[in-house]
């Protein structure tokens, strides 16, 4: 189970969620340790530029959804150019609203 399992529940069942993720991929966006919240979202309603909480190959990220193809699934990477991979809904399930210190 990665660090989000919790949260990704949670957010399966139409919650919001705060949680401060740890890490540098994507800063300046969002800084180690920073309160961020995170609202269920459904896959039609993203937009590219939309950081999301998604799982990609067991491991849990909060990056960013970089492209969308025409089948609707998410083209997912950080904020330093790094590019993880495409995912359907299945996924993908939150979107990032508001980052707080």
């Amino acid at each position: 189970m990665g660090w989000a399992r919790h949260h990704i529940e949670k957010l399966r069942a139409g919650a919001t969620v705060k949680f401060r993720p740890h890490g540098n991929s994507m800063t300046p966006r969002i800084k180690s340790g920073q309160l961020c919240t995170v609202e269920p979202v459904e896959l039609d309603q993203l937009e590219v530029g939309d950081v999301v909480l998604c799982t990609i190959r067991g491991a849990d990220y909060l990056h960013i959804v970089k492209a969308i193809a025409d089948d609707g699934r998410c083209q997912i990477g950080n904020n330093h150019g790094k590019i993880n991979g495409w995912l359907g809904g299945h996924a993908i399930f939150g979107r990032l609203v508001r980052v707080e210190p």
